[in-house]
């Protein structure tokens, strides 16, 4: 196997992360690229689904993935086998990318032959909503184990989000998680949201997700 290209991040200097982040967007758009802020907590399920999602799409688009974490590059082999391109980022002990370290993880990447970027940003449901990244658009995924409260414990990523996936819904007969209260409580915070409930070990819902995403590409 070929060496994985590791990235290490650094921390933005630059205090106006939301003036970074407006303007990596406006060179992303002139430049015909979409990128898709993806974060959820660690074990939510995020890189099955983001496999799951390559495979759906890529006879469609050209993906690439940036795969941020503290350390490691587990997740970037396991993107790697897909045939999609992907970069591991480094961020130094941050536990969330800004706008400028987005911006670096997208040159290392390289967007000349990408239609759509994925960021697998670090898990958490804190830090990652507090910053901008520049994205397109900002998704979400929340698992069925962690319980149908989340959205009243970390009000801020669901109230951000354009997309929120309800993952391992094979396992509700398992947990005791409501999905209506669920959907209400994320309803009340942010009236907009797209919720897909969806199993990224079946493939049930998959295909709503995908759509989705070929709708944002194609704008």
């Amino acid at each position: 196997m070929d060496k994985l290209r590791v990235i290490e991040i650094k921390q933005s200097v630059f205090e106006d992360n939301d003036s970074q982040a407006n303007a990596l967007r406006e060179e992303l758009k002139r430049d015909n690229v979409c990128l898709l802020n993806l974060m959820s907590s660690p074990g939510s399920g995020k890189t099955t689904t983001l496999t799951r999602t390559i495979h759906t799409l890529k006879d469609e688009m050209r993906i690439g993935v940036m795969e941020a974490d503290i350390d490691s590059d587990v997740d970037a082999h396991t993107i790697a086998k897909t045939g999609a391109k992907v970069v591991q980022l480094h961020t130094g002990g941050m536990c969330h990318l800004d706008a400028d370290m987005t911006r670096q993880g997208l040159e290392a990447l390289g967007t000349e032959d990408i239609d759509l970027a994925i960021l697998e940003n670090v898990g958490n449901l804190v830090c990652p909503a507090e910053f901008d990244t520049g994205a397109t658009k900002n998704a979400m995924i929340l698992s069925v184990p962690e319980g149908d409260d989340k959205p009243l414990k970390y009000p801020l990523m669901f109230s951000i989000v354009d997309v929120l996936l309800i993952n391992k819904i094979d396992a509700m007969d398992y947990f005791e998680f409501d999905m209506e209260a669920c959907i209400s409580r994320v309803k009340k915070l942010n009236p907009n949201v797209k919720i897909i409930p969806i199993s990224a070990r079946t493939g049930e819902g998959i295909d709503e997700w995908a759509e989705w995403i070929r709708s944002v590409v194609a704008k």
